[in-house]
This record gives C-alpha cells, structure tokens and sequence, in this order.
C-alpha cells in the first residue's frame, strides 16, 4: 500500500511512518518543519519527506494519505486531499485498525507520566524477552528510538488529545487494549476540552473499549478516576498506590525521600527492592503501575523490579545533560503545573540544601491561556530562582506567578536574555533545570556549551 503522512515528523507520526514501513508499505510525508532527529530516522528508513505542505508533494497514486492532528481546513494538503476525494484517516484509526488489532496492546494513558511508564512497561516486557513493539511520545534511552515493530505484544502511550480535525474524539478509543494503564487525570488541553468532566467522559469510553478478560491498572490516589469508574467499568480493575498512604493491590515504599530507594508489594508480599537513577513519588507510582502491567502480561514480578534496575530514562524527562563550570544541567518535557511540581520536589530531595533555578518556558495552550494560573506559583515553590521565557502572547501576566513565590526570578521575552539571567546567577553547585513541551529554542544545549547569550 502507497501511503503520504501529512504532519510526518511529529513523534507520534513518525512512529507511524516507521511501523508502517516496517510493514512493508511504502511511505512518504511532508511537515511544516522537516529537521533531525525525526527526519534523520525516516530518511534512513527510504521514507521520502518534503519540507511545507503542498498539493504537489503528495503522490498522484497514493492508496491513502493519513493526516496528523496538527492539521486543520485551510491547509493546502488538506484542500487537496478532500478536493480529489482521496481515501484518507487519522493516525491513530490507521494505528488501531491496521496495526494494532493484530497484537496485543499495553496502553498507558493520563495527564502525566505516559511516556516514562509506556517506556518503563517496554523495557520490562524486553527484558522479559517478550520482545514488545512500542510507539512512544519520547525516546526511551534503553532502545534510542520511539518506535519500532516487535512482536505479539505492543506497549502504546495513549493520549487523551482529539483524534484529528474531523474526528474530535480521544486518540485513545482507537487502539483497544488488552491492558491499559490509568496514571492520574486533570484537567488539560482547553483548547479542545471545556472542562475536567469531558475529559473524564473521554477517559470512560476508553474503558468501554477493554475486554472483559482484560486489565485495567489504576492509580488509587486519583479521586478524578474514581468518578471515571463510577460511569461504568467492565473489565479487571488492579489499583497502585504509594505504602502506607492508601489501600492498594500493588505498592511502593519509598525508603529514602529522593525515591531512588524503593520496595514493591503486591498484596501482602514483598516483591523485591530496588536502587535505581530515578528520583521522586510520581517516579516511584510509574515503576510500580508498570511492574503490574508487565505481571497483567504474564511477566513474574520480581523479574520486572530487575528490569527496573537497568532503566536508563528518557530523553527530555529529567534528562541530565552534564555540567558546565560545576553548575548541573537537565531537560524536562514540562506541560503541566502538577508535572512540573512533582519533578522539581523529586529533585530537591535529591539535591538536598543545593540551590534550584528554573527555566521554564509555559508552552502549551492550557498553560498559555491561564487555566492553570493558581497552580503555577506552587508548582515551582522548590526553586530558589525562576526566569520564565515566552514569546507567543500569554493571557495573564506573569507578575501574577513571581509575586506569590518566594524565590527570585524574572520574565524574559528573549532567549538571550533567558541565558545571561542563568550566567548571572547560576554558580558551581547548582541545578539548572530547563522545562518546556517545545524545543525552547534550545537554549539547554546553548547554556551546557557556554553561550553567554549575547
């Protein structure tokens, strides 16, 4: 089959092109911005890409062409492909229907925590030897790669964001999984959800789509999923929970306050311990919702907490990029406040007394309109200095966030000035830790190589 993938080089689609190619059919696609890594990795597949989206680029013969969610009516692709009447569908229906009805699926959905657990759940399925496929919102560091084709069993990472411009439900009720993970649930993305119920209407249908013989692993922390299940839930529940906070079928124990020390019980047993490089509660609650995932699959626990003990993280997750003149460097996909909160109190019990800053640049479209306004200030409370970076229009000022935070900091319309201010303040000691869900004009690798931002 002739395929053309509209929107090619976002993650999500990339990994489609490459299952697909995988799969023998031969690819093509075109995006707004064609750059490496992405580009790099479907070139090297044989996938013809073409930077802009045009008319002329997609192929006369093409069976069908799959377009992204990014894309909308107006653009000249789009006009193109309902003009001439060609076969076209989402990527996620193309994934559900033409990949993934043939194996079995591991989907981890919520607001946070997708790509880390989807990532986790991969890693211990291949070192169970199970050999899974995955497509993944990131770059799992024990595999270099966010996609790939695997065997009977496929891990998913399964957002809640609508399907495509004329298919406005969640991606997640296409891919039907035998097992599908619940991390938490908040409310995001008001461009395209009114309010926390819809998204929990969302979340429910994707409980409609899990057998009954299928598995459903849940956060027992979250009241927002409670009101999920009140809705109706048809298939084996296992909830997860942190020791000692709440009555849970799999827990964890964090034996240190960074999180780098744990122990997992399932029941009344203790399944094992474990030392790893991930730090924080929100960590702890992904490795254990994996470890029962994994067992749901049929791989025996203790094999999963070993598993566990080789992560190597995730790209763009807390990612330690080094240290430059004895200050320490990370990069962190940063898209909600309660994320951002959860990273950086993992951090602080991992750096004791050391000083904190923080470049955070409020990126995504919930963020930008203010809907998470009250929760900033709180969610960066562990940081001693902020220097907040936007320069797309925000609909609040963010004197709003600096006036209700002890620490000092500053807003910066220039990236340039989002480096001097870090120069200026960073010394040999501290943590600098970059957050956006864009590239931040990458500004992490300018400030590791010394840029002095003028």
């Amino acid at each position: 089959m002739k395929l053309h993938i509209l929107g090619i080089c976002g993650t999500f689609m990339g990994g489609i092109a490459a299952l697909a190619r995988a799969d023998g059919h031969e690819v093509s696609g075109q995006d707004a911005n064609v750059y490496p890594p992405m580009s790099t990795q479907l070139e090297n597949l044989g996938i013809e890409l073409h930077e802009g989206y045009s008319a002329e680029a997609i192929p006369d013969d093409v069976d069908q062409v799959v377009i992204g969610n990014a894309l909308s009516r107006g653009n000249p692709a789009v006009e193109h492909v309902l003009n001439r009447r060609m076969d076209f569908v989402s990527g996620p229906r193309w994934l559900g229907e033409n990949y993934l009805a043939r194996r079995k699926v591991l989907a981890v959905a919520g607001t946070h925590g997708k790509t880390t657990t989807a990532s986790l759940a991969a890693w211990i399925l291949e070192h169970a030897g199970l050999e899974p496929g995955f497509l993944i919102g990131g770059i799992p560091s024990n595999f270099d790669i966010s996609a790939r084709a695997g065997g009977d069993w496929f891990v998913v990472e399964a957002d809640e964001y609508d399907t495509a411009f004329f298919d406005k439900r969640a991606k997640f009720v296409h891919y039907r999984p035998s097992i599908a993970i619940l991390n938490n649930l908040e409310f995001d993305h008001a461009d395209i959800y009114p309010d926390l119920a819809a998204i929990e209407t969302q979340f429910n249908h994707l409980l409609r789509t899990v057998p009954g013989n299928g598995s459903i692993i849940h956060n027992q922390h979250d009241a927002n999923l409670k009101r999920v299940f009140e809705k109706g839930c048809w298939s084996e529940r296992a909830s997860f929970g942190i020791e000692g906070d709440v009555e849970a079928d799999w827990r964890v124990r964090l034996d240190e306050p960074s999180g780098r020390q744990l122990t997992f019980f399932r029941g009344d047993d203790e399944i094992g311990t474990l030392e790893w490089a991930q730090s924080g509660r929100h960590n702890a609650l992904n490795a254990v919702a994996a470890i029962a995932a994994a067992a749901a699959a049929g791989v025996d626990p203790q094999t999963a907490v070993a598993a566990l003990g080789e992560f190597r993280g995730v790209k763009r997750r807390m990612e330690y990029l080094g240290d430059v003149g004895g200050v320490h460097v990370y990069d962190d996909f940063a898209h909600h406040p309660t994320a951002i909160r959860l990273t950086l109190e993992g951090l602080r019990r991992s750096i004791g007394a050391a000083r904190l800053l923080v470049a955070l640049e409020p990126a995504s479209n919930t963020m930008r309109g203010g809907h998470h306004l009250d929760q900033l200030a709180p969610a960066l409370a562990a940081a001693d200095y902020v220097v907040m970076h936007s320069a797309d229009t925000l609909d609040w000022d963010p004197s709003e966030v600096f006036d209700k935070l002890q620490a000092g900091g500053r807003f910066r319309r220039q990236l340039s000035n989002v480096l001097s201010d870090l120069r200026e303040n960073a010394r040999p000691g501290d943590h600098v830790v970059f957050m956006s869900n864009r590239g931040f004009g990458n500004v992490q690798q300018r400030f590791l190589n010394g840029d002095s931002g003028d």
